[in-house]
This record gives structure tokens, sequence and C-alpha cells, in this order.
């Protein structure tokens, strides 16, 4: 698993946000999936709420319909989510906590305790072929315990370590990105895909793709926010040169012509 190809999921939440904030249908987050997928996203995720905050139930559908490109449907692990997921039938679920008062997910799942619940409904979704995932604390604890549930993917919160970057605090910030190192061997040891995402930037997307075991990174809100200064497409290619300098060593003038967001 190590060395392998690192990808990029473009979460669009946030173009639905933008949206409901006045009503109506635009911005249109699905026109904006597509776009991202040109711009080199390899698949698109979208968090379907259950107070349907941004996304909505419609959006889901159209996704599904009009995307080419893997569809990550995040959603709490609900009976209702569950039969949404059964009739849409995106490539993958990311089962990630909720709660109706926080502005964004505030953690990782509680896999040891909610662990027979979580095995039901991982089990339920991968009966028709739907690949499941788990937003979990980078802990090999956590690793273990999805490992027990049967998720073959899980993605660590990085938000932690996201956090104390930006607050310059520096021993945090090397205690977080030490949790998220032995995490992602974890996981490779256990024979599980291993993803990570929330609070990423440019900078932090490129220390963390560094680490050869994780194989994919989860992006939304930031990208959204420098795409209403730089578009969306310039934005996306600036994210995969910070990720190529990540993996491959190089200086980021080396991988790509792309500059944006250094006014």
């Amino acid at each position: 698993m190590s060395g392998s190809v690192l990808r990029l999921g473009v979460n669009i939440d946030h173009v639905a946000t933008v949206r409901n904030a006045r009503g109506g249908t635009v911005p249109d987050p699905v026109r904006a999936a597509k776009l991202a997928i040109a711009a080199g996203a390899d698949g698109i995720t979208a968090h379907l709420r259950e107070d349907r905050r941004h996304i909505r139930d419609e959006d889901m559908r159209r996704l599904k319909a009009e995307i080419d490109a893997p569809l990550n449907f995040e959603m709490a692990a609900t009976d209702d989510m569950v039969a949404i997921a059964l009739a849409t039938r995106p490539h993958g679920c990311c089962l990630v906590p909720e709660k109706r008062s926080e502005r964004t997910t505030e953690g990782g799942l509680d896999v040891v305790g909610g662990h027979d619940h979580l095995k039901v409904a991982a089990t339920e979704l991968a009966s028709v072929g739907i690949r499941v995932s788990l937003f979990i604390e980078p802990s090999p604890r956590a690793i273990a315990a999805a490992r027990s549930i049967g998720a073959p993917v899980v993605e660590l919160h990085t938000g932690a370590w996201c956090d104390a970057i930006a607050h310059d605090e520096r021993d945090r910030a090397a205690h977080e990105f030490e949790r998220i190192r032995l995490a992602a061997q974890a996981a490779e040891s256990q024979g599980i895909e291993c993803h990570a995402g929330h609070g990423l930037d440019f900078e932090t997307a490129r220390i963390i793709s560094a680490l050869p075991q994780i194989v994919e990174l989860n992006i939304g809100h930031f990208l959204i926010g420098e795409a209403i200064f730089f578009g969306l497409e310039a934005t996306i290619a600036a994210m995969r040169a910070s990720m190529r300098a990540g993996r491959t060593g190089l200086p980021l003038e080396q991988a790509t012509d792309v500059v944006v967001g250094t006014a």
C-alpha cells in the first residue's frame, strides 16, 4: 500500500451552503463537482446532514446520476441515512459523527463505544457493494476497532493537528502529527486503506502527503474558500501540486507551473 498514488477527493458541501444562504438553485454543487473532476479531482465527497444544512437529497441523487467519478457519501450511521445510501448506491459511504449544534464535524467516530451499531450499518452498506469507511481519531485503538467492524477504509481526522499549526502551537502540532503517522502505519499493518482529512490547506496537505501509507486526502472548505478568489480549477491544480511536492519531496516550483494564493 505504501508509495501508491495519492488521490484527492473534493468535498462540495459548502457550495451548497452558499446556495442555501439565499435559497434558489445557484451556485449548483453538482456543477462544482463536474468542474472539480475536470480540474483533477479523483472523486467527490458530499455530506448529507440530518438537518440538510447544505447538501440536500436531490443533490445526492443528481451527483450519483451526473458525475463520472466516485461519489463518497458522508453520513451519520442512522437508519434513515443508511436507507438513503442503499437507494442512492454511491461508490463509498464514510460514516461520520454528527451533532445538530456543531458547525462542522468536531472529531472522529466513537468506534469503540459504538462498535456494534456501526458494524450493523457497515455490514448492510457493504452487502450491496458500497465501500465503507470510518472517520476516526488517529489512534491504533480506533484502527483496531475499525478492523473489527469490518471497514476496509478509515479516514483519519486531521483537525486537531491543523488547528495546532494554525495557532503556532508547535509542541501540540508535533504530538498530533505523530498520532497521525502511527495511526497510518497501524492501518497499513492491518490491511486497511488509509485516508485523511479535515482542516487541510496547501501547506498541511503538502506535509501529510509525505506519509506513504495515506492514499487519499479529502478536502472541502479550504478549496471552496480559495476558489472564491482564484477559481476552482486553479485552486485544485495548486492543491494537486502541493500534494505532489509532499509525496515526491520536490520543491513546489518543480511540482507545478500554477501558483495560487501567494499574493
